[in-house]
């Protein structure tokens, strides 16, 4: 009887509780159906309705919305980790190549092996001496293990992998506008540094993927191995500076010593240089101020760290480390070609990324000819060994031959000796000087090109006034080098003669910018383009601004490939360690120039009779026998004394420029575009003959392969003229009268007798407007009469005598030696005498019965002219004639007026 009240409160307890629960549920359902029901029918509206503030944040700030913020925070956890878990286990595959003993395998890089075009080898870039890029942490100095924590990761010892405060630092510092900062661990650094070497350079959205590899992949690392291992591993991964990577390669190369036995000063160096080898590389001089900067960084850091005192940081930045550093030279024992190739590598590191060169094993296969270098450089030697340097005031010089038909750097040289004191390493093939004159061929060859409809067109005989007309648009004096203008020469002579005015003219005609973006186009594609040269205007015309020799040598070799372009290559191949092509030489063109043009340039530069004004016929270097080249000259200067000196020559083969001048642009003692002609022409006779002509390169017979010319040319007078060119443009016909003493135009003074009147074109300069008269050859129409003055004296005829047969005649010269006398009986001449000075003059004559005049006319070598007259009588004595002189004097007074 007990029990039974005890079950029924029981149930009576359940009951009440599903009864609770129920009563519960029916009050939500009605409560959720009245607020249903107090919402808007439209769909939007309800949306709008809901989404209002206080509604939204009543909802989420209510149990309800905690409970259900709980469950969507518990839902996102739950899909985090397992992504977390299945990116982990993706990239698990790729910790194995990380083990010790693969990475000795990974980190084992051999040299690079750098070969000339036919397999010879250049230079093996294996650093100094043991190139050993993997050692014992033990082997590695304290300092250094410091420094590095000190400048890449000071929270090194304190994270797992990734540093979270390290990122929002980065981020926070870099959108801000501050410098830009990193937000990689030291591990993660590692991980890149070892498999995303050449992913490294991918930003924005194209380096996401790279980067959370990274983390993920340095989260694991650090469960791997402990801080002092990773530590380790990076020291011997990192890049410090050209193809050194390890810091045991570092030590060497730069302090030729091993990587435990560095100092503070130079740990501190060395610790700074990862973060941007190429900047910080202690052999590139221009980084030189950042890389001191980087350094008293690391030495603070280690300060800040309590690694170091204070007192030791001051000490450490006080002591000449640069001073320090092995020269380069060292590295580069045995080196051939070390300008070239060292460029070569630069360009590489470029192309290809710093770590990858800088892992080396490769085999780069250049374009480089080793018999034509070693040619250079005896050229080159021979040269400096000579007085020529002493006399003319240089002290440096570069050079650089290209095959043209392909734009392949075959030999360079880009100081007198790599191995000279002070400037050899410098590479002046590369660096800015001006080209002076040699500009010249590229400016007319926008000249040469059609200048559109309704504008004049021009040919190698069309003129352009060597004058002084051109100052005041050219802003200044413009004056040829030899002081002097030649007045209306055509452009054959212009350039041959390396005229500034018509070059100046030149390209005012064509338009500055239309001239210098052909100039470009062609090769010299900086020309004008650096600092102030940017502003340079017409006096890029004569060589105003600097250019690359590397880039010059291919603009002229542009027009040795009859107007084409292309690019300057130095690398054929490359292959690496496991002989996979990474690069080829690719062909690629663009045509610049029409080919008349160009054919009418190379016509010119080759033309040796048209430059003997210069430096006289078959000049060596200019003139090659039995290989025909095309040459220009060209003189920089400095105040109006000559600073850089230049010779180019190119061929269908072969295209080379070579620069003589002073590192230090003083300007010259003696200096002559024509100098560096003897390198020239040793070099270029050696490629064609020896190497070029034995490869079926180039054709030796008939003085060697030359170009064939363009359909359209037109040859007029012997001048050359493109298709475009109407031969009457502008021109009429017209006579001028000369004097033919001097074989100038006539002038007030000029007698009657010397006048001659000659046929002559007419057209007007199209600078100045000026007419400009074409004389046939001999006659200057530039010119006036400057033989003859109005107050020259003249001759006379004194007296006249017969005696029987015999006749004398007396004359007095004037100003000017005489020529000749000239007797008369009647209107027969009875003898014309040579005459040079004053004196009697005799001759014969069979008179006959009755009365004769007797006249004689004297004329000097000017063509003034005296004449007087007697009458004879056979029978009676002579007398003068009252009017003997008159018609002589009369003249005279005429021309004395």
């Amino acid at each position: 009887m007990a029990t039974k009240p005890n079950k029924s409160r029981n149930m009576s307890v359940y009951s009440n509780l599903a009864h609770k629960r129920k009563t519960k549920k029916d009050a939500e359902a009605r409560k959720k159906a009245e607020y249903l029901a107090s919402l808007p029918k439209h769909p939007v509206k309800r949306t709008l309705y809901r989404l209002h503030p206080k509604r939204f944040w009543g909802y989420w700030f209510s149990k309800k919305g905690a409970i259900m913020a709980l469950k969507v925070l518990g839902v996102a956890a739950l899909l985090a980790v397992l992504s977390v878990g299945a990116l982990f286990a993706y990239f698990r595959k790729d910790l194995d190549t990380i083990r010790p003993g693969e990475l000795a395998k990974r980190v084992q890089t051999t040299v690079t092996k750098y070969v000339d075009r036919n397999g010879k080898l250049l230079w093996e870039d294996k650093g100094d001496g043991d190139y050993k890029l993997v050692v014992d942490g033990k082997d590695i100095n304290t300092y250094m293990k410091q420094a590095t924590v000190a400048i890449e990761d000071k929270d090194f010892y304190k994270h797992g992998g990734i540093s979270v405060s390290g990122l929002i630092r980065s981020f926070v510092n870099n959108s801000s506008g501050g410098s830009t900062q990193g937000g990689s661990t030291l591990t993660q650094q590692l991980v890149k540094q070892v498999f995303f070497a050449d992913e490294a350079q991918k930003r924005g959205l194209d380096g996401v993927p790279r980067k959370v590899k990274e983390m993920i992949l340095a989260i694991e690392v650090e469960r791997m191995y402990n801080k002092d291992q990773i530590l380790d591993l990076y020291l011997n991964e990192s890049p410090y500076g050209g193809r050194r990577n390890g810091v045991e390669s570092g030590a060497q190369t730069y302090f030729g010593k091993s990587s435990k036995n560095l100092t503070l000063p130079e740990a501190a160096l060395l610790a700074g240089i990862p973060n941007q080898p190429g900047l910080y590389d202690p052999y590139n001089i221009a980084g030189h101020e950042a890389l001191i900067v980087r350094q008293h960084k690391v030495l603070d850091g280690m300060v800040e760290l309590g690694y170091i005192t204070q007192d030791e940081s001051d000490q450490a930045k006080k002591y000449p480390i640069l001073d320090h550093i092995k020269p380069a030279s060292d590295q580069y024992k045995d080196i051939k070609a070390p300008h070239f190739v060292q460029m070569v590598r630069s360009q590489l590191e470029e192309e290809l990324g710093k770590a990858t060169v800088g892992r080396g094993g490769l085999t780069v296969k250049t374009t480089l000819d080793i018999r034509i270098q070693n040619r250079l450089e005896e050229s080159m030697k021979d040269m400096f060994k000579s007085y020529v340097p002493a006399y003319a005031g240089f002290t440096n010089g570069a050079a650089t031959v290209e095959d043209t038909q392909t734009g392949q750097i075959v030999a360079m040289m880009g100081s007198r000796d790599f191995n000279y004191k002070g400037f050899g390493q410098d590479n002046a093939a590369t660096a800015y000087i001006q080209p002076g004159s040699t500009i010249k061929p590229l400016v007319y060859a926008q000249l040469f090109s059609n200048q559109g409809q309704g504008k004049a067109n021009y040919g190698s005989g069309s003129i352009l006034a060597d004058d002084n007309s051109m100052s005041s648009i050219y802003g200044a004096p413009l004056r040829n080098a030899d002081g002097g203008y030649r007045g209306n020469i055509n452009l054959r002579k212009s350039l041959a003669l390396s005229r500034n005015v018509p070059a100046v003219k030149a390209m005012y005609i064509s338009g500055v910018d239309p001239t210098l973006n052909t100039i470009r186009e062609l090769g010299d594609t900086n020309y004008c383009t650096q600092g102030a040269d940017a502003q340079a205007g017409l006096s890029s015309a004569i060589g105003g601004c600097g250019t690359r020799q590397v880039d010059h040598v291919n603009a002229f070799a542009s027009l040795g490939r009859m107007g084409v372009y292309k690019p300057v290559s130095t690398v054929l191949e490359v292959k690496n360690s496991q002989g996979e092509v990474i690069k080829k030489y690719k062909d690629e063109s663009k045509q610049v120039v029409d080919p008349q043009v160009a054919y009418i340039l190379s016509d010119i530069l080759s033309d040796d009779n048209a430059r003997a004004g210069l430096y006289g016929p078959h000049f060596y270097g200019l003139y090659i026998p039995g290989v025909k080249t095309a040459t220009k000259t060209g003189t920089s200067d400095k105040g109006g004394q000559p600073k850089d000196i230049w010779t180019m020559s190119y061929s269908p083969a072969l295209t080379m420029g070579v620069w003589l001048g002073n590192p230090d642009t003083r300007v010259l003692t003696n200096g002559n575009s024509s100098l560096p002609a003897k390198i020239v022409g040793e070099v270029m006779e050696y490629a064609h003959k020896e190497v070029y002509a034995k490869e079926k390169k180039w054709d030796s017979a008939n003085g060697g392969s030359w170009y064939t010319m363009p359909t359209g040319i037109q040859k007029i007078g012997g001048e050359l003229y493109p298709s475009w060119y109407n031969k009457n443009q502008g021109k009429t016909n017209a006579k001028l009268t000369f004097d033919k003493v001097s074989r100038k135009k006539a002038t007030k003074c000029t007698p009657d007798a010397a006048k001659i009147e000659v046929d002559v074109v007419k057209f007007k300069d199209p600078v100045t407007k000026k007419d400009i008269y074409i004389s046939p050859d001999g006659y200057d129409a530039n010119k006036s009469d400057d033989k003859h003055k109005c107050d020259d004296v003249q001759p006379s005829v004194g007296t006249i005598t017969v005696t029987g047969n015999k006749i004398d005649v007396s004359v007095v010269k004037g100003t000017f030696k005489l020529k000749q006398v000239e007797v008369k009986v009647g209107s027969t001449i009875v003898a014309t005498l040579p005459a040079s000075s004053s004196g009697t003059y005799s001759t014969t004559y069979e008179f006959k019965d009755g009365s004769s005049t007797v006249s004689a006319t004297v004329t000097d070598i000017a063509y003034y002219t005296a004449n007087n007259s007697i009458t004879h009588d056979e029978t009676v004595s002579s007398t003068p004639s009252n009017n003997s002189n008159a018609v002589s004097w009369n003249n005279a007074r005429r021309w004395w007026r």
